[in-house]
């Protein structure tokens, strides 16, 4: 049985994304697992497109976003969400630079992480 967790706030504790995205684990299971993202003016690289063993979606919580999925960019605004099947290749081309932009990605059928659970994702 899992241990119970205290509630937690998904915008509490933000950390500083301004050098780099931050990814944090809210909690795995085997073949799922929920992570808050937070980018702030970072972008993938043309050459190192995302693609995954797996199935992810996505749910833009705050601030402003574009995905390129399979030659097409889709613009994301707070509660836009998106599916990303598994071996598809997609790369942020934008993220909001002046304040935080946060997702909430759930990766499904996902099978090389451990199984954890973090109460605080900060």
């Amino acid at each position: 049985m899992a241990p119970i967790s205290p509630a937690a706030n998904i915008f509490a504790d933000l950390p500083d994304a301004s050098a780099g995205e931050v990814f944090t684990d809210l909690l795995a299971r085997p073949g799922c697992r929920i992570e808050r993202i937070v980018s702030r003016g970072q972008i993938t690289p043309v050459d190192r497109p995302y693609r995954q063993a797996h199935d992810e979606w996505v749910l833009l919580l705050a601030g402003a976003a574009r995905l390129d999925m399979g030659d097409v960019e889709t613009a994301l605004a707070p509660g836009d969400h998106l599916f990303i099947p598994a071996g598809t290749a997609h790369r942020v081309t934008f993220t909001d630079p002046d304040r935080p932009t946060i997702w909430l990605a759930i990766h499904l059928g996902e099978t090389d992480r451990p199984v954890q659970i973090s109460a605080d994702p900060g």
